[in-house]
């Protein structure tokens, strides 16, 4: 599966690749990138830009995953980890409220299908 794809993405970067012209100019959004992107000896801001990759490569960790039981649920559907260990610490009103609500709807559509059924 993986050599698959990247075989396939090998043909797609040649075919790229063969569609530019031979000359390549100033303007060359590839070529400069590419030039950017290289890292020269002696290069006073290389230092710089290491750090600053390093501290992007830092920023997109993910955050640990909680791996303990399920959690109760909550109304922002937020799973335990970083931010909440999964406790539910509340009084029970956000429980029961919504508690009620669901139950408020479903003697609602009850009611309209007990007084609708007679006209089928």
């Amino acid at each position: 599966l993986a050599q698959g794809r990247q075989q396939q993405q090998n043909v797609e970067d040649a075919i790229k690749e063969m569609q530019k012209p031979l000359a390549r100019y100033i303007d060359d959004e590839d070529l400069d990138r590419m030039l950017r992107e290289q890292e020269r000896e002696g290069d006073p801001m290389a230092e710089f830009i290491q750090k600053r990759k390093a501290k992007e490569n830092q920023e997109k960790k993910e955050k640990p995953r909680y791996s303990g039981p399920a959690p109760p649920p909550n109304r922002f559907n937020i799973w335990p980890g970083h931010r909440w260990d999964g406790v539910d610490r509340s009084n029970g009103f956000e429980q029961q409220f919504f508690a009620r609500m669901a139950n408020k709807k479903a003697v609602q559509e009850l009611a309209y299908k007990r007084s609708s059924e007679d006209l089928f």
